[in-house]
């Protein structure tokens, strides 16, 4: 693996990483109100086109990292939409 590999999965680890308390927050209280629907909604697309970027150029720290967050995205965007 060279050290740019695993410079990127790092860094993937660390980004994914930091959504997984707001979503257990998010799941738990079902509170969304300090959230941004908007922000959440272009969150989530940017992410969706990151991964679609990392499957089309076949680069693993990428495709991990933005398939992991999307679905923490999607899952608080879905509460954000469900319990208003």
């Amino acid at each position: 693996m060279s050290l740019i590999t695993l410079l990127g999965l790092m860094a993937a680890t660390c980004t994914t990483v930091s959504f997984i308390p707001q979503a257990i927050k998010t799941i738990q209280t079902k509170n969304t109100s300090g959230i941004s629907l908007g922000m959440y909604a272009l969150f989530a697309s940017g992410t969706l086109l990151w991964l679609l970027y990392g499957i089309g150029n076949r680069d693993m720290p990428i495709i991990i990292a933005n398939g992991i967050t999307l679905v923490f995205a999607t899952i608080i965007l879905i509460y954000k939409i469900r319990f208003k």
